[in-house]
């Protein structure tokens, strides 16, 4: 243990922890704008400076130790004056138009300036005349930019992905896409897990919001909508509502109130899913010798671009289901619009996930099979339907419980788990152990996939089947090891399941924002609960679900159901460079 003083109190510490650590123990918060505990601890904002009692200079906190009888100030007059320096030249080179800016009230920088009082223009404002890309999923606002370089630590620690790269040096260092003029001719999974770490409004979704609004008031339009499972976990974060109060049926009456026509549950499409993947893969595993293994999930778009971009020759690999988001959209596009009578050419299918990513699917060309346009239409973050609430002044504090409308919003506990990481799989195997043996399993056999840990593994027994070695993992830096030791031959699975973002969609780059704070796990808990809690927790007792097979689909991997539900993962390419279109067909 290391004893020193800080702000006059007495402080004991194991040896090597930082001061920033040290402070935090007894209470005293240092400010930081750039530090993410072990991910960006690089000292580049020079925000935590704080003074050593001999020392002529100032010193980061978050990548100096501690030293024994070490006396320390955090926040002396020259440690203030300093920061408000640092703080001025900073906004020397930010836009500070707040105001455009979906960070604004929620931005690291904006709070810091507001602390210690920068009022006005201290230093004549140098913004760079850099063009904006608004056409990728995620879109850079170059003079938001505080260069920081958290994006480059997350992207390449946590994801692996290595997109952003420092360009330039001493003030004209600047963060831009390596090997490519812009996100959208760059390998990006577009996972926005930059967006969720940036601590200010250098990176967003690409806000979609107006055209939602144009489709709500066009009276020739019918306005379906889909909530995404992991949503209704996070959406009340921003309004301090725990998901226990603020459930996906409130979510419901907002959208209403919206002005939706129909408001459906991904957990139907979500089950619909199972049953597909499900059955795909006892086919697959009853006939090992006609297939490349291991079988992978298909329904994370990050994790497919990724495997598309990274590790090709396993494409084949992935299974040929649409995600829950693409077999919503070709079911309410098709069965839906006969039931209704509606031209599916005059309904706008929208999307509420808690996903960047998704944005980047509904563009994949080959995904218009119901009637030839895009199966859906436009794709919400979780982050873009609370600023839409907050707009059209709706306060879920008053919102009354509505149940989702039928025939596409009956979900299972199977498929409100799908947005955490291990829920895929289990999910899976719950209706792959009933289609093989004819009987449930108990519902919670397989929690051995559960948990937040980034790679996890084990093996069932499926009585009529056999031992099936199953893998999970979550976060692309483990996906990539996950892929390198299947490639060199280290490990073998039979069923594998990906999430691009660490825990899940519960963790998605689309979800809200709380800087320095990782929410997936306790968003993943909140979904295991209401599973938990379901009365039917198994996706091939879904009665919609079943209705729909009996009345269109006629069964699973049926002719029909190939056409609207499952497609080809090698039909499109990856961008290529000088093309300006997210895809293109081969």
């Amino acid at each position: 243990m290391v004893t020193l003083t800080i702000d006059k109190r007495q402080v004991a510490v194991p040896e090597g922890t930082t001061i920033l650590d040290a402070a935090k123990s007894v209470g005293i918060e240092i400010p930081t704008l750039c530090f993410l505990k072990d991910i960006n601890e690089i000292g580049a904002c020079r925000i935590c400076m704080v003074e050593i009692e001999g020392e002529t200079g100032l010193i980061p906190s978050c990548n100096n130790v501690v030293q024994e009888g070490m006396t320390v100030y955090t926040n002396s007059p020259k440690v203030r004056e300093a920061r408000r320096v640092n703080l001025r030249l900073l906004l020397s080179q930010h836009d500070t138009k707040c105001t455009k800016c979906t960070r604004n009230g929620n931005c690291k920088l904006q709070k810091l300036t507001t602390d210690y009082n920068l009022l006005g223009e201290h230093y004549v404002p140098t913004l760079n005349k850099v063009p904006e890309y608004f056409d990728a999923p995620v879109v850079r606002i170059e003079n938001r930019c505080v260069k920081c370089l958290r994006c480059v630590q997350i992207c390449e620690k946590v994801q692996s992905m290595n997109i952003w790269d420092i360009l330039g040096t001493a003030s004209h260092v600047n963060v831009g896409v390596k090997l490519a003029k812009n996100l959208a001719e760059s390998t990006c999974t577009f996972c926005g897990q930059c967006i969720t770490h940036c601590p200010v409004g250098a990176l967003q979704e690409r806000d979609d919001t107006g055209k939602v609004f144009d489709a709500l008031a066009d009276p020739k339009k019918t306005v379906v909508v889909q909530v995404a499972p992991a949503v209704r976990a996070a959406w009340g974060e921003y309004y301090g509502l725990d998901p226990e109060y603020a459930t996906a049926e409130r979510l419901v009456s907002g959208l209403k109130t919206m002005g939706f026509d129909y408001v459906f549950d991904t957990n139907f499409s979500a089950d619909l899913t199972i049953m597909e993947e499900g059955s795909e893969f006892v086919e697959r595993f009853t006939h090992k010798d006609q297939y490349a293994w291991p079988m992978f999930t298909s329904c994370c778009p990050g994790w497919v671009r990724f495997i598309k971009g990274q590790f090709p020759d396993y494409v084949k690999n992935l299974s040929t289901a649409k995600s829950p988001q693409g077999m919503f959209g070709a079911v309410a596009k098709s069965y839906f619009a006969e039931k209704i009578g509606v031209d599916p050419k005059d309904m706008v299918v929208v999307s509420i996930m808690p996903c960047t990513a998704k944005k980047a699917e509904r563009a994949i060309p080959n995904l218009n099979d119901a009637c030839g346009d895009p199966d859906v239409d436009i794709v919400l973050t979780t982050r873009e339907i609370v600023r839409m609430f907050r707009g059209e002044q709706i306060n879920p504090r008053l919102l009354e419980e509505t149940p989702f409308d039928s025939p596409l919003g009956e979900g299972t506990g199977a498929a409100v788990i799908f947005g955490a990481t291990g829920g895929v799989m289990d999910a899976a195997l719950r209706s792959a152990y009933y289609l093989v043996t004819g009987e449930n399993p108990p519902a919670d056999a397989f929690s051995a996939v559960r948990g937040m840990e980034g790679w996890k593994e084990a093996t069932f027994t499926v009585p009529g089947a056999g031992d099936v070695r199953v893998a999970v993992v979550s976060g692309l830096a483990n996906t990539r090891k996950l892929m390198e030791a299947i490639d060199k031959g280290t490990v073998e699975y039979d069923f594998v399941e990906v999430m691009a973002c660490p825990g899940g969609c519960a963790g998605g780059g689309g979800q809200p924002i709380h800087d320095g704070e990782e929410k997936a796990e306790y968003r993943g808990d909140a979904l295991w609960k209401i599973d938990a809690n379901k009365k039917v927790r198994f996706s091939h007792e879904n009665s919609e679900v079943q209705k729909l097979y009996a009345d269109y689909l006629e069964k699973p991997l049926s002719h029909r159901s190939h056409e609207l539900l499952h497609t080809d993962h090698e039909e499109w390419d990856m961008p290529k460079p000088v093309n300006y279109g997210i895809y293109h067909l081969r």
